[in-house]
């Protein structure tokens, strides 16, 4: 049996973002300020909801929206038929910039767990659901690797 122990995490890759206007030029910004506007008062952190324990959110700093599927910033290279796959009628290039900012895309999540150490923008995707149910997986700091 492998003892218990911690390990620091490195990962490093090249993103190829596709060409994309600034945020302020989107026409469906508006879409993503008004569910902010909606949904604010009642938001709490997806992964502190989903196990009921928000212990591990920091929830000293504003919720965060994230989107979830589709990032605004890669609408334009989205494969359409792959995601009408799995959202059917999103497949027309004109309203996937709608879908992208609506609810059925975007998702409230604390700072750690948007942009943080354990955030779904910096842990590996396995890391990021293995902490949804393993208590203190990620830490906030690099770690010595002792117990």
């Amino acid at each position: 049996m492998t003892e218990k122990h911690n390990q620091n995490v490195t990962h490093s890759y090249s993103v190829h973002y596709p060409e994309h206007p600034e945020r302020t030029s989107d026409p469906h910004y508006k879409d993503f300020n008004a569910f902010r506007r909606r949904t604010k008062d009642t938001a709490q952190c997806s992964v502190g909801l989903h196990h009921n324990d928000f212990s591990e959110c920091s929830l000293d700093q504003p919720l965060e929206l994230h989107h979830t599927h589709i990032e605004f910033s890669l609408q334009n290279g989205v494969d359409l038929k792959w995601l009408e796959v799995d959202y059917p009628g999103v497949s027309n290039p004109d309203t996937v910039g709608a879908w992208v900012e609506s609810a059925e895309n975007l998702t409230w999540l604390c700072q750690f767990h948007h942009r943080g150490a354990g955030g779904v923008h910096v842990a590996a995707a396995s890391d990021y659901e293995a902490e949804k149910y393993v208590r203190g997986l990620i830490s906030r700091k690099i770690s010595e690797n002792k117990e």
